[in-house]
């Protein structure tokens, strides 16, 4: 029996981690017959990973595919989720477990987004006189005249912050708006505030906020805030705000796409930009003598990101062996960072090519991570958690304005 764990970060607001277990009932309605659904939690709330996995095999599951709830492939993506299931896997080893990828870059965000910005509402402000809250007046601004504001929680990790951007370019090309801007509630820049004022610089008459987060929770509370004293600040200027993804049906309809990967062996993860692996090759122990020239034939087996995680196998640097690569050659480098690019190598040597199986080449991103995932040297990944309420980690100050405006790539419409 197949079984997906869904796997969420956790919450200080209880809110939020309700809103997470009501979405799993939303999958679980549309998972295909007789698969178990069941959900966990990274820290802040119970049930934790392993008492999921637990509650998977406790209904008879055999195979478990573990899809992390997560917008971007971060710290806890990339090494605490696949610590979970090395464990899980020494305990239950008569079960197979699958990572799956986490929501990442795709279209149906894009979908999600523009269905909540077609929802924004005016920010409410407070009256200059008995306290009332009320509507900004609604003013005639044109397209050419409205800015987009994407806000996300923000990364340590800059392949999750890269792909954060891409989804707003993303995004920009389906609106009719002249801007689209990226900004960040904590650990990295540019920040909130340095966002609006951007956009005020481009000469936005209308900014409309994009929550680029899945459920409720404290930064949700807190951007509302923020967004309520910008507006109050600024009343010439019209600020609505769009809601969080939450149930939409195409979110729920990802998640499923995601663990259909896992469960039929699709699964391809973005590595090539990742520091956690960068990192890796700097603590993974090589046999050889990484100063000297050296013969050895490469027979490399990934089956780390291909598809189920694997960590149980080991390397044997003299004698590696890439399936797509039949190749002998001398060559000099420093494996703390080379990359073995298995279509450009920077090396001069002459191989025979054999046929790559479809499985193969589906994906041989990380080379070696296996072994770095018993070490702990990522930073926390406060940006897809809420304990970074303050946005700690990077001191969030804004820019001088005009340096802004000076240094920052604008994009016109035709």
């Amino acid at each position: 029996m197949n079984a997906i764990l869904l796997v969420g970060h956790g919450s200080r607001d209880p809110e939020g981690n309700r809103e997470l277990m009501e979405f799993a009932r939303a999958v679980a309605e549309k998972a295909p017959e007789n698969t178990v659904v069941e959900t966990c939690f990274l820290e802040l709330t119970r049930p934790s990973i392993a008492e999921g996995v637990t509650a998977c095999v406790d209904k008879g599951a055999t195979r478990v595919v573990l899809v992390p709830i997560i917008l971007f492939a971060a710290g806890h993506a990339k090494i605490d989720i696949p610590n979970a299931i090395d464990r899980a896997k020494a305990r239950y080893p008569q079960v197979e477990f699958v990572y799956g990828r986490p929501i990442g870059v795709h279209e149906k965000v894009v979908q999600i987004m523009q269905t909540r910005l077609q929802e924004a509402q005016p920010v409410l402000v407070a009256a200059a006189h008995g306290g009332t809250a009320v509507a900004a007046p609604p003013a005639p601004v044109t397209d050419e005249e409205t800015a987009v504001l994407v806000l996300g929680r923000g990364s340590s990790d800059p392949d999750a912050n890269s792909d954060f951007f891409k989804m707003t370019r993303m995004l920009w090309e389906k609106l009719p708006y002249k801007w689209a801007e990226s900004s960040f509630i904590g650990v990295t820049q540019p920040s909130f505030p340095d966002g609006l004022q951007r956009c005020l610089l481009l000469g936005a008459k209308k900014i409309v906020i994009m929550p680029y987060f899945l459920f409720t929770g404290v930064l949700i509370k807190r951007i509302e805030e923020m967004t309520a004293e910008f507006a109050a600040a600024h009343p010439d200027i019209q600020v609505e705000i769009g809601g969080y993804f939450g149930f939409h049906p195409q979110l729920v309809e990802l998640v499923l796409e995601r663990a259909n990967e896992g469960l039929n062996g699709r699964v391809a993860a973005n590595c090539d930009n990742c520091q956690f692996r960068l990192e890796a090759a700097k603590h993974h122990h090589h046999h050889h003598d990484h100063d000297q020239g050296h013969d050895h034939d490469h027979d490399h087996h990934h089956d780390h990101h291909h598809h189920e995680h694997g960590h149980d196998h080991s390397h044997d640097h003299h004698d590696h062996s890439h399936d797509h690569h039949d190749h002998t050659h001398d060559h000099s480098h420093d494996h703390h960072h080379h990359e073995h690019n298995h279509h450009v190598h920077d090396h001069n040597h002459e191989h025979e090519h054999v046929v790559i199986s479809r499985e193969s080449s589906l994906d041989i991103h990380h080379h070696h991570d296996d072994e770095f995932l018993q070490h702990s040297h990522h930073e926390p990944e406060v940006a897809l958690s809420d304990h970074d309420e303050e946005g700690n980690g990077k001191e969030n100050t804004s820019r001088d304005h005009v340096q802004i405006a000076a240094t920052s790539e604008q994009v016109n419409r035709p």
